[in-house]
């Protein structure tokens, strides 16, 4: 992206209805600061954040750097501290007898003040880095990225604001203007190495391993494999360690909690080691996912053993065998291979003084260990608790390196990984259809039995005709050519023109006066109109997110329509890869696996062309053709049970307003809530809603 092309300095005006903290970071100001307690990062991040919203992009950038850097000294502190009194305080046995327990509170008691001393110096009082639950949402998400690739596109850095871009979109993959951003760095500022900001170093090297395993380099599978495997126990000590911090009691006001001794330490160490549990978890979650690489450690082990065994080193192989056999006693295929090794072994060896790696035994006796106390203080002290199965292969967790090896007898032909990917499961929330439409003037036509489908339905005079007319006219004034498609132009078929704009854009150009501003507002009612729609029709048992809004409009292309037999929009489905072949759909990246239920909204019928088309998963048979027009709604399941596209538009343009929504608040399109601030602060300033009311009228 080309600096100043986006004209990001009017919106901030909008968006100020933050929060904000007193300012630290305007320009030559205290945010340059250094030495003493370190800083709180929140408030380096909110006065960040209002630097960028006024319009200082230098000071916005620096005291963006330094949240994210205060956080991770934050981290690193207690890290140090805690592991350091760990060593210094041991903590004592109970003795027997009345005051036995002293010796053991009395160590207790000693490393808790050892722990103050070391962090109250650094850090200062403990209350001052106690974040609110949305700023530490904002981390988690990487939101202090998206502003700082924006404010270093402003400074015309466009090396950092290609790596903060790149770093934001790694935890959202889902944001598609952030995919265009980066191609667009990559386009201006020529050949861009992109860097993680954020990257598991683990995860990094695992990756890498797994990819030289793919190309059949052995070798340097084995240094990544095994680099992984040593900062892994070390994130895995890291995360122990950090679980000891504050907790949240989800069932006890803290201030009225009056629980006996034990029962308070017995609350407040359960959800320790809940967290110290789930570190197998943590450790196994890449970023922007939702579910953790399945069997993430003992697969490890599982591709060492035979990349060892490729490069000659049998007693390796064998090592890692049992290493992996920790995790899975009667896997099949790997005790075969266990078995092949011993026989390469026996002649110049005893294969049985071979062990497993004493790590992965510690590992899996602690946690057993941790999974029978919690589930001891289940069924003794009402803790509520489901134990995971933290090591299942085959369980509703997707991913596509879940199946372990096998070894061939003859070894020439040498053991292989078999990386086979799993079908997509079936859903995990029961499916309902037929709740109220809300509005009286929204008219059913068809559910899933006539459509021929399953959780689908086709609604009419979803909004009327002057909205449609209205809603046109602001397309027209917003659209750019290739929005939302990754600056492309015709990304599905060369036939037809695609041009869009979100939410967020619409109120930015209303805003400014380039489009009536409440005709930008429609946008956002109809938008909300439809989401409780959908969520209501489906009688949903939670809330409805936002994944992705976007209006857009095809347009055929003159003399390029004889002996057309392409489609406007291939068969596709919308949270899983669509294998007709297979008749599967794949539910993994780069699929966007949150989406639960989309929706499309027409806004016109004067074209030829475009309707609108179900298939069954071979992508040929047609279950069902719906064509648009004005108020139309058809929505549906986003999974493989509703393979979808779109006939060619032959002649004239067709518009609509596509959304995608999510479950999964963790998924909530990041522009949405910018624009609910938006419409926040207009409702606030009395600049309006539109004339549109988006509460129901009369319930049906």
């Amino acid at each position: 992206m080309a600096p100043g092309s986006r004209a990001w300095g009017a919106l901030p005006l909008l968006l100020l209805p933050l929060l904000l903290l007193p300012a630290a970071c305007r320009a030559g100001g205290g945010c340059a600061g250094e030495g003493g307690p370190l800083e709180p990062f929140d408030a380096l991040y909110a006065s960040g954040v209002e630097a960028f919203y006024g319009g200082d992009f230098a000071g916005a950038a620096r005291c963006l750097e330094r949240a994210l850097r205060s956080r991770r000294e934050l981290r690193a502190a207690r890290l140090r501290c805690r592991r350091r009194c760990r060593g210094q305080v041991r903590l004592a046995a109970p003795g027997p007898g009345v005051g036995g327990d002293l010796s053991f509170f009395g160590s207790v008691l000693r490393r808790a003040g050892c722990v103050r001393s070391c962090e109250e110096p650094l850090l200062g009082a403990a209350s001052r880095h106690r974040a609110a639950e949305e700023v530490r949402a904002d981390f988690q998400r990487r939101v202090p990225y998206s502003y700082l690739q924006r404010a270093y596109i402003q400074l015309n850095k466009l090396e950092e604001a290609a790596n903060a871009a790149h770093t934001f979109f790694m935890a959202n993959p889902e944001h598609m203007e952030i995919q265009q951003d980066i191609e667009n760095y990559m386009t201006t500022a020529g050949k861009v190495s992109l860097v993680d900001r954020e990257a598991k170093q683990h995860m990094e090297d695992y990756t890498a391993g797994v990819r030289h395993y793919d190309k059949e380099e052995y070798e340097l599978a084995i240094v990544f494999l095994e680099r992984a495997l040593k900062e892994y126990y070390s994130e895995d000590e890291d995360c122990q360690i950090m679980c000891e911090g504050p907790q949240r009691f989800e069932e006890h006001e803290y201030l009225e909690y009056k629980a006996g001794l034990y029962e308070a330490i017995a609350d407040h160490y359960m959800q320790v080691l809940a967290c110290k549990h789930d570190c197998v978890r943590e450790l196994a979650m890449r970023s922007g996912r939702i579910s953790p690489i399945e069997n993430f450690l003992p697969l490890h082990y599982d591709y060492l053993q035979f990349a060892y065994y490729r490069v000659g080193d049998y007693r390796k192989a064998l090592e890692c065998a049992k290493s992996y056999l920790l995790f899975h006693p009667d896997d099949e295929d790997v005790l075969e291979n266990a078995g092949y090794y011993k026989g390469l072994l026996e002649a110049t060896m005893d294969p049985d003084t071979i062990k497993p790696r004493k790590e992965a035994k510690m590992l899996l006796q602690r946690h057993k260990l941790e999974s029978h106390l919690l589930q001891v203080a289940a069924a003794g002290l009402g803790y509520a608790y489901t134990e995971p199965n933290y090591w299942n292969r085959y369980g509703a967790r997707q991913d596509e390196h879940s199946v372990p090896s096998s070894i061939s007898s003859e070894p020439e032909d040498g053991p292989r990984l078999s990386l086979a990917k799993k079908p997509m499961p079936k859903p995990d929330r029961e499916l309902k259809e037929g709740g109220p439409l809300l509005y009286s003037d929204v008219k059913f036509v068809y559910n899933s039995q006539q459509l021929n489908g399953t959780q689908r339905v086709l609604l009419d005079n979803v909004i009327s005709e002057e909205q449609c007319r209205e809603l046109h006219r602001v397309a027209s004034g917003i659209m750019l050519a290739g929005d939302g498609y990754r600056g492309k132009t015709s990304p599905h078929t060369p036939n037809e023109r695609f041009e869009g704009a979100t939410v967020l854009k619409a109120l930015k150009y209303g805003y400014e006066g380039r489009v009536p501003l409440k005709s930008a507002r429609l946008f956002y009612d109809i938008s909300e109109k439809a989401r409780r729609i959908v969520e209501s029709y489906f009688m949903l048992n939670s809330t409805l997110y936002f994944s992705y809004t976007h209006l857009v409009c095809r347009t055929a292309l003159s003399g390029q329509q004889e002996r057309r037999n392409d489609l406007s929009h291939p068969i596709h489905a919308d949270n899983c890869l669509l294998d007709p072949e297979a008749n599967e759909c794949w539910k993994e990246p780069p699929a966007y696996t949150f989406r639960d239920y989309s929706a499309l909204l027409y806004m016109n019928a004067d074209f030829e062309g475009g309707e609108f088309i179900f298939t069954e998963m071979d992508a040929k048979t047609v279950t069902a053709s719906i064509k648009p027009k004005c108020g139309r709604m058809i929505s549906f399941s986003s999974g493989g049970e509703n393979p979808h596209g779109v006939k060619a538009v032959t002649k004239g343009q067709r518009c609509a307003v596509a959304l995608w929504f999510t479950l999964d608040p963790l998924y909530r399109e990041l522009e949405r809530i910018q624009a609910d601030e938006v419409i926040a602060m207009l409702d606030q300033e009395h600049l309006g809603p539109s004339e549109m009311n988006i509460n129901p009228k009369d319930e049906l």
